[in-house]
C-alpha cells in the first residue's frame, strides 16, 4: 500500500517561535530584562529571526523593551493575562483552516452563500481558537514546572 502524504493544518515558525519567546521570557522573568541573544541561545533559535518577531509582539502590547546596557525584553502583562491565541494571531494573523472562514460574513468566493462544507471549516476554526484561547502563558509555566518536577523525582521510588 502506498504511503499517503500528510497535509497538516499548521502554524508557521512565526507563531511557534513567538510562543517560545514568550514562554522563555516568562520562565526567566526574575532575571529582569532578557536579551534576544540569551533567548536564542537557550532555545537554539536564530537571533536574527527573533529580532523580526519581537517588534510585532511589542506593538501588540505583549512585551516591553528596556533600553540600555542591561536592557532587553520583559512581558508587558502577567503570564495569566497572555493567551497563546493572542500570540499566534499577532504573528500569524487570523487562525483559520481555509480562507473563507477568516472573517464571518465576508464572501471569499462565489459559493460562500450556499457552500455545503463551509460550516465544517467554521467549526474547525472555532475549535482551534477555543483551544489556544483557553491556554495562558501561566498554564504553560505550570506544565513546565510539573514536567521538571517529574524529571527530578524520576528515581525517588528506587531508594
Amino acid at each position: 500500500m502506498a504511503k499517503r502524504e500528510v497535509n497538516l493544518v499548521k502554524f508557521s515558525t512565526r507563531g511557534i517561535y513567538g510562543v517560545t519567546i514568550m514562554v522563555d521570557l516568562a520562565q526567566n522573568a526574575l532575571e529582569g530584562p532578557i536579551s534576544l541573544k540569551s533567548v536564542a541561545d537557550r532555545q537554539k533559535l536564530s537571533e536574527h529571526y527573533l529580532e523580526q518577531l519581537v517588534p510585532e509582539l511589542r506593538k501588540a502590547g505583549l512585551v516591553k523593551s528596556i533600553r540600555g546596557a542591561q536592557g532587553g525584553y520583559i512581558l508587558a502583562k502577567r503570564p495569566e493575562d497572555i493567551l497563546i491565541g493572542d500570540i499566534i494571531r499577532v504573528l500569524e494573523g487570523p487562525i483559520a483552516p481555509v480562507e473563507c472562514t477568516e472573517q464571518s460574513g465576508v464572501n471569499c468566493c462565489e459559493k460562500t452563500d450556499f457552500c455545503v462544507t463551509r460550516e465544517v471549516w467554521v467549526k474547525v476554526r472555532d475549535s482551534i481558537n477555543d483551544v489556544v484561547d483557553s491556554i495562558s502563558l501561566a498554564d504553560l509555566l505550570k506544565d513546565a514546572e510539573k514536567e521538571e518536577g517529574e524529571k527530578l523525582n524520576l528515581f525517588d521510588d528506587e531508594a
